[in-house]
């Protein structure tokens, strides 16, 4: 029976580190990713080549065709007319990372996947969820692709709808992954008296993922760039080139003033509907368990408010906005730790 155990955690251990692994990659290739849309570096590979481009260009010859297929696109040709071999080779290593990345999530989850299942060391349970996480992988690349090529013809950019939908899938993708990880990692249920009502902390990360959607549309419309004042947008809390009936009309994630509106009030309410949830935990006894998560989450509410601040304030400064990207994912990754602590609590009745 203990020699059964043994082999039930070791196998569980090396599960749970292969989660925790592309769990990372993921994340990472959430910075790139963000860095690859500030840096506009989306549209420099105009083709989509899945095996032949694993390898970037390797002689003056073959950087040519690649500048040359990239000259035939609006942004270039409206935006970027004068820019050298040089510059375009800059853009180019964003976009080539980002999507190499993306191959290398693919092959790091699909490769063990197909070992766990084929010696069955993956619980039936978990089969159904896990192969979720892979075909989601698979629609995440198919979308990439697509929103990149919305900015082939026409635009000079990509659609802000399709990169927030790109965005947001990846966080999804994100938080699959390292809730199953914490599921193999943490297998005994924890012991309470009292249970936080399950509802509060899974809407607070609700609000967040929109959050991270809506600040898609502020990427993806350069409307970071404007009204650099807080806490007024200018003089006025609501932005002074739109009208209040613009923010409930059809065109409304259009405007990037409005866009940039809505970012800032979602904040403002998950602010405060964080405070109630910790309020809550704080003035119960019976929550102590779910206290140094809670700190945690409001370490990184606090940072992340401070950096989406920053990032109006500087005009969207590459450094900056990234670093207010990187702190969602510490965000959603101390949020989902404070869900799970709470979902696995078992309640104790001493009566």
């Amino acid at each position: 029976m203990y020699i059964n155990f043994m082999i039930v955690e070791n196998k569980n251990i090396y599960i749970a580190r292969w989660l925790l692994l592309t769990t990372l990659l993921v994340a990472l290739m959430i910075i790139v990713g963000g860095l690859t849309r500030l840096t506009d570096s989306g549209l420099s590979i105009t083709r989509w080549d899945l095996i032949s481009g694993i390898l970037p260009p390797l002689t003056l010859n073959d950087w040519e065709n690649f500048f040359s297929l990239y000259k035939q696109v609006p942004e270039y040709k409206l935006l970027n007319s004068s820019m050298s071999l040089e510059q375009f080779k800059v853009i180019y290593w964003w976009e080539y990372t980002h999507r190499l990345l993306g191959r290398i999530v693919g092959i790091f989850y699909l490769i063990p996947l197909l070992y766990f299942t084929f010696n069955k060391l993956i619980k039936k349970d978990s089969l159904i969820s896990f192969y979720f996480i892979l075909l989601l992988i698979f629609v995440q690349g198919l979308i990439g692709w697509y929103m990149v090529k919305s900015g082939l013809s026409v635009r000079t950019d990509v659609s802000h709808f399709l990169l927030s939908l790109h965005l947001t899938l990846a966080f999804i993708i994100f938080i699959l992954l390292f809730w199953n990880y914490l599921k193999y990692k943490n297998q005994h249920a924890f012991i309470y008296y009292k249970k936080l009502p399950s509802y509060l902390p899974i809407f607070f990360i609700f609000c967040i993922i929109i959050q991270i959607s809506v600040g898609a549309f502020v990427s993806g419309l350069d409307a970071g760039q404007i009204y650099q004042t807080w806490p007024l947008m200018n003089q006025s809390y609501f932005p002074d080139d739109s009208k209040i009936k613009d923010l409930f009309s059809i065109e409304a994630f259009e405007k990037p003033s409005i866009v940039q509106f809505i970012h800032r009030n979602i904040a403002y309410f998950i602010i405060l509907l964080f405070s109630f949830i910790a309020t809550i935990i704080y003035r119960n006894k019976d929550f102590i368990y779910l206290r140094n998560a809670t700190l945690l989450v409001f370490i990184f509410l606090f940072l992340q408010t401070f950096l989406g601040i920053l990032t109006v304030l500087s005009g969207a400064q590459i450094i900056i906005a990234s670093i207010h990207q990187i702190g969602s994912i510490f965000l959603i990754t101390t949020s989902l730790i404070l869900v799970f602590k709470n979902s696995r609590c078992t309640i104790w009745s001493n009566t």
